[in-house]
This record gives C-alpha cells, sequence and structure tokens, in this order.
C-alpha cells in the first residue's frame, strides 16, 4: 500500500533548511513513496497495516505541504488515503452496523470525508499536467480526460475509485450524487489505456457501477462482463471481483446460490500466490466471510 523503509526519512526531511536542498530532500523521498506500495501490499496482518497506514498517510500530506505538485505524492497519497478508508474505516463501519448502529454511522461518515480527501488530491495531481480539469469534468467529462496517457493511469484509477466510493456513501448528496459520470469517466479512461492495471481492478469499479445501478440505467449483464474480464486478467487470483459481483450483482437479482458460489470462490483464492495481492485478499476474504454470515438477512426466500 505505502513504501514504509521510506517514512523515517521523513523526520530529517522536514528538519531540513528551507532551500532548494529541502526541496530535492522532499521531491526524492516523494518518489520512492510514489513508486513503493510492495511492503505493505505484501503484509499478511491487516491490523498491523492499519495502525501503521495513519503515520505513513500523515507524512505525505506534510511532505505536499513543501512540495505541492508533486504528481507521484499526490498519487500515493490519493491511493493511500482510497485504500485505507476502503478496508480499515469503511468495512468496520459495517461490520459493526448490526450490533451498533451510531457508530456505524460514525464510521462510514468519517470513510466519505476521507475519499473526499482522497479525490482532492487525485485531481491535484491530474491537475499538474491538465490546469482546469475539475471544471472541465462538470461539462464534459469523455473530453476532460481525453488528452490524458498511460502515465496518468495510476491517478485515474484511485481518484475514479475515491469518487465512486464518495459517492456509493452519499446517496443523500445530490451534488455530489450528480458527479457520477465524472467518475464513470475516468475510470473507462483507465481501462482504454491500460486495462491490466493493478490486475484488472479497473473492472471491479464497474461490477460495482452497473450492478448497483440495475434499476436506474445500470446493467446486470455489463457487471457480469466486468467480472469476466477481472477474473481473466488476473488469473482468478484476485478475491475482490467475486467479493464485488456477490453483494451487488447476485444480491439484486436475488440469486442466494451465486452468492454464495461467488463468496466461495473468493475465500479458495490462495491468498498468498501473488505477494502484492497477499494484503488485499485477506481483507476481501474477511468481508466475504460477513457476507456469507448475512445471508439470510440479504435474500427473501
Amino acid at each position: 500500500m505505502l513504501q514504509s523503509r521510506a517514512v523515517p526519512l521523513a523526520a530529517l526531511v522536514l528538519v531540513l533548511p528551507a532551500c532548494s536542498v529541502r526541496r530535492l530532500a522532499v521531491n526524492s523521498l516523494g518518489n520512492a513513496l510514489a513508486q513503493g506500495g510492495a511492503t505493505y501490499a505484501s503484509d499478511d496482518d491487516p491490523e498491523l497495516v492499519a495502525e501503521a497506514t495513519p503515520f505513513a498517510l500523515k507524512t505525505m500530506e506534510a511532505l505536499l505541504d513543501e512540495s505541492p505538485r508533486h504528481r507521484g505524492l499526490l498519487y500515493a497519497t490519493a491511493s493511500g488515503f482510497t485504500k485505507y478508508s476502503y478496508a480499515f474505516v469503511q468495512q468496520e463501519g459495517d461490520f459493526a452496523e448490526a450490533r451498533d448502529l451510531a457508530r456505524a454511522t460514525e464510521l462510514r461518515t468519517r470513510a466519505r470525508r476521507l475519499y473526499l480527501r482522497a479525490l482532492d488530491y487525485g485531481l491535484r495531481g491530474l491537475e499538474v499536467d491538465f490546469p482546469g480539469l475539475r471544471e472541465r469534468l462538470r461539462t464534459d467529462a469523455v473530453g476532460a480526460v481525453a488528452g490524458t496517457r498511460k502515465k496518468h493511469v495510476p491517478l485515474l484509477f484511485w481518484t475514479a475509485n475515491a469518487w465512486g466510493a464518495a459517492i456509493a456513501l452519499a446517496k443523500d448528496d445530490a451534488e455530489l450524487t450528480a458527479d457520477q459520470a465524472s467518475a464513470e469517466a475516468l475510470m473507462r479512461r483507465a481501462l482504454e489505456l491500460d486495462e491490466a492495471y493493478e490486475y484488472g481492478s479497473g473492472h471491479d469499479f464497474f461490477i460495482v457501477y452497473e450492478g448497483g445501478r440495475s434499476s436506474v440505467g445500470g446493467s446486470l449483464s455489463k457487471a457480469r462482463e466486468h467480472l469476466e474480464r477481472s477474473v481473466a486478467l488476473s488469473k482468478g487470483q484476485r478475491a475482490a471481483p467475486y467479493v464485488a459481483f456477490a453483494e451487488t450483482v447476485s444480491v439484486a437479482s436475488q440469486d442466494r446460490a451465486e452468492f454464495e458460489a461467488m463468496l466461495n470462490k473468493a475465500l479458495a483464492v490462495d491468498a498468498d500466490a501473488v505477494k502484492e495481492l497477499r494484503l488485499s485478499n485477506r481483507i476481501y476474504q474477511r468481508r466475504a466471510r460477513w457476507l456469507l454470515g448475512r445471508s439470510d438477512e440479504l435474500f427473501v426466500e
């Protein structure tokens, strides 16, 4: 998720004299953070990562105060806040709902704020090369991203994910909900430029996007097509697409057998087969077990 070996250097960087040497050090550390992530992603202890990540995120924010247009740092901060919010804030809210609705609501509200913070960093990163992108997205989302290239895919991907996640948690916010087309355009462009990025995870976005809107313009058949592409690109080594499909399409169509089959496929994934997918697989397998435990609530027999 984030490159832990670079973080301890921040204490030194932030006390360097305010001169070009300091800026050089900040940019060098920013490059290291942006290019890293394997240490966290390959960890097999989600709780340890949950405790370590906030310090890393605040470190990156401090570095951005020194170098506010560092594209790599903006990407790392956007992606880091998005991952942290889903895995350790929103999901904990979901797990808490049955026993403490107030706590669940509090966590989901916090998750939305963190997604919006991630969104801001992502848009700032894209605006390094495309000034005024935020405003253009509101009037011509497809045209606004047409000039992006493969090097922009990480920012397109994580900005879209942050935006989509915030929208999903703010269905009562008409202004934010109106931004769906912008989030969609960012992720579609990311898929056009590099469909295999993050093992095809861009398709997971559309599993949820299509499956979650089946009654208002979405398409369950398109969601299934995205599932197939996601699984193919990851060679079945990611639990996430199965969980996303079960939670959206299978529940929407009230197909309990399919729901359980998908979640069992997620649980059958070898979490250790691909080192950089280890943490993600553990997080999604935990969600799969939780969803299976809620089967009686989700399906009307």
